[in-house]
């Protein structure tokens, strides 16, 4: 009956805007109300294709798309729309022209709120339902974190080619950054590795095909941020003795935020060689980073000894003083 409900609910909006949309742009809000239906199943290939496609040919047509996939975000109560909306924002971000993802960055960063807050979202309809909600609230902080970390690392990481000619030019890009730059890159995409293994209870992917497809473009993002992480921590053992006390201490922050979610990260890695190479360099950084704060620590302490020991002196210098000015007035 929710599903009739759902479909009912599909026609009559598609009916209402064609009556009070501009002729020209109905084709869009139509693309995005396909991609976002109540029905249960995820966004067919050919409807996310048409979505894209219709991005590509103007800023205009990608800023209405963008804006009506927001809008249909924000009005539902219904958890297959909320995710679908965020599975096919997910997707521009992934897969979609450059055009329709610059949009995506100016709505995000020019609009008056914050376009992801979904924490009070719940769909009550059902135990389904609600169990879905919890992944629409998580999933909005996912999406909203990846499109936070690439304005701070300056392209999106998640669509990146991973082929060894972009991987030489990353190479040549991090080596020419500043300790500072470094570990806010690297801080910045450890927020993502952190937010994805965040993900809820996975009781029900094997049920939900949607799911599902959303659990397979985690996967393929995880995947591609370790690959980002490990040419950075590889960086890192280059310069590992050239960081000060204050550098070494956030850039060991950030290796243990890391650290901690390597027992979630299994649900994405499948024990891949890239992967496990990975968490081996993190844990020598995090012997050498902790080796290097105690020997830096060691310093302070020691030049604190030495400052103390010096007023010390000039304090026994001054008892001396008055002693002969006493003796002198005697």
């Amino acid at each position: 009956m929710r599903e009739l409900i759902g479909i009912v609910k599909d026609k009559v909006s598609l009916s209402k805007l064609a009556l009070i949309t501009n002729p020209n742009n109905l084709s869009l809000h139509v693309a995005v109300l396909r991609t976002t239906s109540h029905t249960p199943s995820p966004p067919t290939t050919h409807h996310l294709t048409t979505l894209l496609t219709l991005g590509d040919s103007s800023r205009a047509t990608a800023s209405i798309i963008i804006h009506s996939l927001f809008t249909r975000l924000h009005r539902t109560t219904n958890s297959n729309v909320a995710l679908k909306s965020l599975f096919t924002i997910h997707h521009v971000i992934k897969r979609g022209p450059f055009i329709l993802k610059d949009q995506l960055s100016v709505f995000t960063s020019t609009n008056g709120r914050n376009n992801f807050k979904l924490s009070g979202f719940r769909d009550g309809a059902s135990a389904a339902t609600w169990m879905l909600s919890a992944w629409v609230r998580w999933y909005a902080c996912y999406v909203e974190t990846v499109v936070s970390m690439s304005k701070t690392v300056g392209f999106v990481v998640c669509s990146l080619n991973s082929s060894l000619i972009e991987k030489e030019k990353q190479r040549d890009l991090i080596s020419s950054y500043t300790n500072f730059d470094l570990i806010k890159d690297f801080a910045s995409l450890v927020s993502v590795i952190t937010e994805i293994c965040k993900v809820p209870d996975n009781l029900l992917v094997e049920k939900n095909t949607l799911l599902h497809c959303i659990l397979e473009l985690l996967t393929d993002d995880y995947l591609s941020m370790v690959n980002e992480i490990f040419l950075r921590v590889i960086e890192f053992k280059e310069r590992v003795d050239l960081l000060n006390f204050d550098e070494s201490a956030e850039f060991g922050s950030a290796l243990d935020r890391l650290t901690s979610c390597k027992e979630k990260s299994g649900l994405f890695s499948s024990r891949k060689p890239s992967v496990e190479t990975l968490w081996e360099v993190v844990e020598e950084l995090r012997n050498e980073i902790g080796m290097g704060n105690i020997r830096e620590l060691g310093r302070k302490v020691s030049w604190s000894e030495s400052a103390r020991f010096g007023e010390r002196v000039v304090r026994t210098s001054d008892a001396l003083k008055f002693s002969s000015e006493r003796l002198r007035l005697m």
